[in-house]
């Protein structure tokens, strides 16, 4: 923030003014602004109202205490904004969500406040009436979905004493709860479909991996006859869970536990070890494989391996780790036979990619089975840093077609990408006008297009010395 402008004087001189309304006006004016700079996202007006009329702690949800938004917004001496477009509540200028941001003692626990408020809507007895067979009606219960789906996130940054005797509440009968429903419902993209048939699979401990609150998880693992394997309703293990979302501290109270499976696998196939590598989180990768017991290598039901997800999704940390155990085969395809390397290299990622080559075992000519190698999927991506690290390598062949004959230098020229055309023909012993199995050359391929670039490229003036093919 600019204080130049003397916007923290004016943001600050505006608060008092808030605080200085005294009574029901200054708790909704602080209690509005607090939700708007904390919530996980932006949240809508009647989100928002229904919020602030939660009660901490009653069972009872009265519409009689949900506030307007027209008095909100003048409890807050304009720093509050209706956001017209998208129909959400929002601060008035980026530079106050700085400010309050450079001043936590302002809201003090503002996280475990929303996590209490949430958990007291969700333990209402109008939100547990509601049926897990059929879907809710979200007029008229606006705050379920984002207290359904961000309770615990809040509760994990700060766990009351109250927050997690509401938790322990709410997770009582959880598989049972609307709720549970409602953030399943938001895994689909990962995971496919639930069977909400068997919702009820979906056990406390699983939810309170899900959101990696470690002191609710270390109560949940000593209750007599916990099982610390049990499979969800999209066949999840509680490790998986906390392993896909990145909760190191979950995965070490796991993993302590005695009758653990480290490698019990999710719905996919993919261990927890797979998971961590897919979305990147270091520390739970760290911490599984200093099991001794984890399989590194192990495929999900795909045949991708930990190591060939990290390569595809550009996680040099999760390789780099993944590379340091002898037991890891570096060349180990996938189904349809594309390696690590040739997934790196098809999506660009040349950190990942230079940490491959550095391997001495690392085929960098492997083809899948349609005969694509890395170089031809860089070169048809148009990567030009990635065919720069592959042609370093002498053992690369710059000219290996796949099925149809097509070579890079010809797919390279087909897109129009002038820069690897360039970098290719760098090489002396690329075959410049090398057909494909129709008789058709790059230039051919690069002038139909329309790629004139390309075609300047490959047809030297008239002057030059024809080149050697």
């Amino acid at each position: 923030m600019t204080d130049g402008l003397g916007l923290g004087e004016a943001y600050g001189a505006t608060l008092d003014r808030v605080k200085g309304q005294g009574g029901e006006k200054v708790r909704l004016g602080m209690a509005t602004l607090m939700w708007i700079s904390h919530s996980e996202r932006p949240l809508k007006a009647s989100e928002l109202c229904h919020a602030l009329g939660v009660e901490i702690g009653s069972l009872d949800l009265t519409t009689d205490n949900v506030p307007s938004i027209g008095t909100l917004l003048a409890c807050c001496q304009g720093l509050v904004t209706v956001d017209k477009e998208a129909s959400t509540v929002r601060l008035i200028h980026f530079t106050l969500q700085e400010y309050l941001r450079c001043h936590p003692e302002i809201f003090g626990t503002a996280h475990s406040t929303i996590a209490e408020t949430c958990l007291s809507y969700l333990n209402s007895g109008k939100i547990r009436a509601l049926s897990t067979s059929s879907s809710p009606d979200l007029q008229d219960t606006p705050f379920l979905e984002y207290s359904s789906l961000h309770w615990g996130m809040h509760a994990k940054r700060d766990l009351s004493e109250c927050a997690k005797l509401l938790t322990l509440k709410l997770l009582n009968d959880y598989s049972n709860h609307v709720s549970s429903k409602i953030l399943l419902g938001t895994q689909k993209q990962h995971f496919g479909t639930a069977d909400f048939d068997k919702i009820s699979l979906f056990s406390s401990l699983h939810c309170a991996s899900f959101f990696g609150i470690v002191e609710i998880v270390a109560s949940l693992v000593e209750v007599e006859g916990c099982d610390i394997n049990k499979k969800d309703c999209v066949a999840n293990t509680p490790l998986v869970w906390a392993s896909h979302n990145g909760h190191e501290g979950v995965v070490k109270v796991l993993l302590g536990q005695g009758d653990i499976d480290p490698n019990r696998p999710g719905g996919n196939g993919g261990t927890p070890l797979w998971w961590a590598a897919y979305v990147g989180h270091e520390a739970a990768v760290l911490s599984l494989l200093r099991r001794g017991d984890v399989s590194p290598d192990e495929p999900s039901n795909s045949g991708e391996t930990p190591l060939s997800c990290a390569a595809v999704n550009g996680h040099q940390g999760v390789v780099k780790m993944l590379l340091g155990r002898d037991d890891v085969d570096p060349n180990r395809p996938q189904c349809g036979g594309k390696t690590p390397l040739l997934r790196a290299a098809w999506k660009g990622h040349e950190g990942v990619v230079k940490i491959l080559l550095g391997r001495d075992d690392v085929d960098p000519n492997r083809p899948e089975l349609s005969g694509e190698t890395p170089l031809l999927w860089a070169a048809y991506e148009g990567h030009d840093g990635v065919v720069e690290l592959l042609l370093g390598r002498d053992d690369v062949d710059p000219n290996r077609p796949e099925r149809g004959g097509q070579t890079p230098l010809w797919w390279a020229a087909y897109e129009g990408h002038e820069g690897v055309v360039k970098t290719l023909l760098g090489r002396d012993d690329v075959e410049l006008h090398k057909p494909n199995s129709s008789g058709v050359t790059p230039l051919q391929m690069a002038a139909l297009n329309g790629h004139t670039g390309v075609v300047a490229l490959l047809q030297p003036p008239a002057s030059a010395a024809p080149r050697t093919t």
